[in-house]
């Protein structure tokens, strides 16, 4: 069993954030690599870790087609768009994904781990909770941004 992590782990849930997984997101947010990265809890590891990521070309379809129809997953995206006075800007969006058909036990695993894990995630602008796809359509995320 591995213990990487456990000192620093959430003490209601016992799960630590992979330094692969804070890693990735400065990626994200400083090199503009990824347009969005999906990450999982890994109950073995007793750790956030990331499970996908994608380019930065991906659409917004693109990532809300990654994640799972079924199962919990904690995600951030990138999301690039222009002002009305004409500028381009960015904007991170965390997105805690808690599908409605998701077993309880995930769903549990993941709200005592998420306040823990977005932490880590230093920079991020706006926090949606979602339970069905139309909760963080492109059109939340515009109105968000603006």
């Amino acid at each position: 069993m591995s213990f990487r992590g456990f000192g620093r782990a959430n003490a209601s849930s016992g799960m630590g954030v992979a330094d692969h997984s804070k890693n990735t997101f400065m990626e994200l947010k400083q090199k503009k690599v990824h347009r969005y990265v999906i990450f999982k809890v890994d109950e073995k590891k007793r750790e956030v870790v990331v499970e996908k990521t994608g380019g930065p070309a991906e659409s917004y379809d693109d990532f809300a087609a990654s994640l799972p129809e079924n199962d919990c997953r904690y995600a951030v995206f990138d999301f690039d768009f222009v002002t009305s006075e004409n500028c381009q800007k960015s904007k991170i969006f965390f997105i805690a994904w808690s599908p409605s058909t998701s077993r309880i036990r995930a769903k549990m695993l993941y709200a005592t781990t998420k306040e823990r894990f977005r932490r880590e995630l230093d920079g991020v602008h706006y926090e949606i909770q979602a339970t069905d796809p139309t909760e963080m359509d492109l059109e939340v995320i515009k109105d968000r941004a603006h």
